[in-house]
């Protein structure tokens, strides 16, 4: 990491003798650290590594392969595949459960028809809340976090429904482009509008799940900031810092599980 390796650095080559108040990192030349000489007993070096806070909706690399693949395919391997030959266990039966409630609430107001998207929508929320937890968790990268992934979600998803809904009943598909009592003069305005609201519909649902869980990271990860530099000074306004801490971070399960149920609807 960065300061280990400034720290190795420093104590083989020597403190200089005129340390600038900003130098570059020898090993990361985009990190930048701030040295500064407190005259004692001994010479002591304070490094301040000064890092960006959107560093961590990079997408990381290892060996050549992105980590973002890995995200994809874990949670279909964690989730248990039930057997009709065996009772379920705890786990499949509070799945089983969740899977129900979810779709009698999503599909009630539906017709019949529609039922047969079920499996492909709550696959799809399934698959959004375990991305959204797996990048709550520690040294993690969260996918959703990235504008590309989600456009990657919504577009196909949009496009097929408005197909559909144009070649099974164009009437109504269109007639929805003009609401019902529009004046005269205010047709051809409202049609434009509408339809302009009609194609940005995907890049809301992309950029409101992108801003929602980019804005509780770095909330997340400013307050954890404070409460560690707020420790050793005052104490009392740390502890107090870490239980807004932790009542954030429930904040943000909650977060990532109604940005699922409201992208998915």
């Amino acid at each position: 990491s960065c300061p280990v390796a400034c720290n190795l650095h420093l104590f083989l080559t020597g403190f200089p003798s005129n340390p600038t108040p900003k130098s570059n990192c020898p090993y990361f030349p985009q990190w930048t650290y701030v040295a500064s000489y407190k005259k004692n007993w001994n010479k002591s070096l304070k490094l301040t590594v000064m890092l960006s806070f959107f560093d961590q909706f990079m997408s990381p690399v290892f060996l050549g392969i992105p980590l973002v693949a890995l995200a994809l395919v874990l949670p279909w391997i964690l989730l248990p595949a039930p057997a009709s030959r065996w009772l379920n266990n705890r786990l499949l039966a509070l799945q089983s459960w969740f899977i129900n409630r979810f779709t009698q609430q999503l599909l009630l107001p539906i017709s019949l028809g529609g039922h047969k998207w079920a499996a492909l929508l709550t696959s799809l929320m399934l698959f959004l809340i375990s991305l959204n937890m797996l990048g709550l968790l520690p040294y993690t990268f969260t996918p959703t976090t990235q504008l590309s992934l989600n456009m990657g979600f919504a577009v196909p998803l949009w496009l097929a429904t408005v197909i559909i809904g144009m070649r099974n009943q164009p009437t109504i598909a269109l007639g929805h482009l003009l609401p019902e009592g529009t004046p005269t003069p205010l047709i051809p305005v409202l049609i434009i509008i509408e339809t302009i609201s009609l194609f940005i519909r995907p890049l809301a649902l992309g950029v409101r799940l992108t801003a929602n869980l980019t804005a509780g990271h770095l909330l997340i990860q400013l307050i954890a900031t404070a409460a560690f530099v707020l420790l050793p000074l005052m104490p009392a306004v740390a502890i107090l810092t870490g239980t807004l801490l932790f009542l954030l971070t429930l904040l943000e399960v909650a977060v990532a599980m109604i940005q699922a149920y409201v992208f998915v609807l």
